[in-house]
């Protein structure tokens, strides 16, 4: 299985060669989306070849998310505890976009390990401002407490209105995901994997991985939800997190790990899809060329019947 990155791959490398250009410049406005439809504005100028301009939008929330002045819940104080003073916020953010940054590279550390970790950190910012809320909820369950003045179940956008649900205790996080897919054969092939995926998680290799269960209908903690956010046409999947899943350096990789939990399924949804597509083409190209020699073994033996190699012999008395 393909684990999704989360730096943008693309961000990082325009910071690592803006730094290394050192003074010398060019102009920069591009624009970059990524999966999820996350989009990003990228700008640069001659003026201030130091300073880059990063604007952000986010996916079009559904009805159920909460948002505080555009932005997850925690997302402000994520994005400074994450960049401290080489990133200012600036307010308002572009129009179309739900942030905006100046990002200062001249304060970026001097040592060439640290600065590419900041880097890295930068070029993940996606996974900074929509994991905000999900590391807050995981940070109370490491020492067992439920954060304050957080719903019992909270639904945080991932995708294009959509949204998957939350449901905090003491002692677990509960993590529920309506699963839906547009395409028919994509419908088919999720459930099918969604379904082996719980399978899996039963084997002794993965005692220790969070559980995870399959169901056609909505689970129990999803009671009270709107109905237009429970159409769910590849079932729900629901995973329960504890304390020892989030202890120490495991915090960040499971909050990525359920944020992007939909992507990694599309992911290898359509690599599945276009693996069978590859066997059933090569298994057509193998019967074409069967068919190309049987053809060619009927046309020789036509030749032989019908061609000018007989003669025919005269019987004398």
């Amino acid at each position: 299985m393909i684990l999704l990155q989360s730096p943008s791959r693309f961000l990082l490398q325009i910071l690592q060669d803006r730094v290394l250009s050192g003074d010398k410049g060019v102009d920069i406005d591009c624009h970059t989306v990524e999966f999820d439809d996350v989009r990003y504005h990228i700008q640069f100028s001659l003026r201030n070849p130091k300073v880059m301009v990063l604007s952000v939008a986010l996916p079009l929330p559904p009805p159920e998310a909460v948002l505080y002045d555009g932005l997850p819940l925690g997302a402000i104080e994520a994005i400074k505890a994450a960049y401290g003073l080489v990133v200012q916020i600036l307010d308002p953010p572009k129009d179309g976009f739900d942030l905006t940054m100046k990002i200062n590279l001249t304060k970026l550390p001097p040592d060439e390990e640290q600065r590419n970790a900041v880097l890295t950190q930068i070029a993940s910012v996606r996974e900074v401002v929509l994991g905000a809320p999900l590391k807050l909820l995981l940070k109370h369950l490491a020492s067992r407490t439920v954060a304050p003045n957080v719903d019992k179940l909270v639904a945080l956008v991932h995708r294009p209105n959509e949204s998957f649900f939350v449901a905090p205790q003491a002692d677990k996080v509960t993590v529920v995901y309506p699963m839906r897919f547009q395409d028919s054969i994509d419908i088919v092939l999720a459930t099918s994997f969604l379904q082996e995926f719980v399978e899996a998680r039963r084997t002794a290799a993965l005692n220790n991985a969070p559980s995870c269960m399959w169901s056609p209908a909505p689970p129990l903690e999803l009671k009270g939800v709107p109905s237009d956010a429970l159409n769910a046409n590849a079932g729900f999947v629901t995973f329960v997190v504890f304390p020892r899943h989030v202890e120490g350096k495991k915090l960040d990789k499971t909050v990525w790990s359920l944020l992007t939990f939909h992507a990694y399924v599309s992911y290898h949804v359509k690599c599945s899809e276009g693996f069978m597509h590859t066997r059933m083409r090569r298994r057509v190209e193998s019967l074409i060329q069967a068919l190309d020699r049987a053809k060619s073994d009927a046309e020789k033996l036509k030749k032989l019947v019908h061609g000018g190699s007989f003669k025919r012999l005269a019987l004398t008395l």
